[in-house]
């Protein structure tokens, strides 16, 4: 079993999601419930080419440890959540929650709950690319990182 129980990573390079998992894995834990969040090709009657995603990174990962902080406070469970950021792919994953559990129910509840405070409280923002343009999610709120210039 790892000496930490829970394991948090945001990077730029596509998600393994055997890494998560094997995180989470142990000989007393006979459940393993892996959230997979991934780019879809549409959102209503949007065709989606792709999604991107930026942090303030420090800020993330703090927010991130938190959550798996709680989720270990509230379950016997471990943890890894993995975030990616830049540009994601249909298909591709954009985040990984692996929790194991000696029991299933724990670890449903678990990864559920990850999911839902990952998206209210994490500083990371997405951009969604369609047919036609491209919109900041969640930009009606007034919250999104500043735009990028290159030259």
């Amino acid at each position: 079993m790892p000496s930490k129980k829970y394991r948090v990573r945001i990077t730029e390079d596509k998600l393994n999601p055997s890494d998560a998992t094997h995180f989470a894995s142990s000989e007393r834990h006979g459940a393993a419930v892996v959230f997979h969040g991934v780019t879809r090709d549409h959102t209503n009657s949007r065709k989606v080419i792709l999604l991107e995603y930026e942090a303030y990174v420090p800020m993330a990962k703090k927010k991130l440890e938190e959550i798996a902080k709680e989720m270990c406070s509230n379950w016997d469970i471990l943890v890894a959540i993995d975030h990616r950021l830049g540009k994601v792919d249909i298909g591709e994953e954009s985040l990984v929650v692996a929790v194991g559990s000696p029991h299933r129910q724990s670890a449903f509840e678990a990864a559920s709950y990850s999911v839902d405070r990952i998206k209210q409280t994490v500083p990371i923002w997405k951009k969604e690319h369609f047919e036609g343009g491209e919109v900041w999610i969640g930009d009606a709120d007034g919250f999104r990182p500043l735009e990028h210039k290159s030259g």
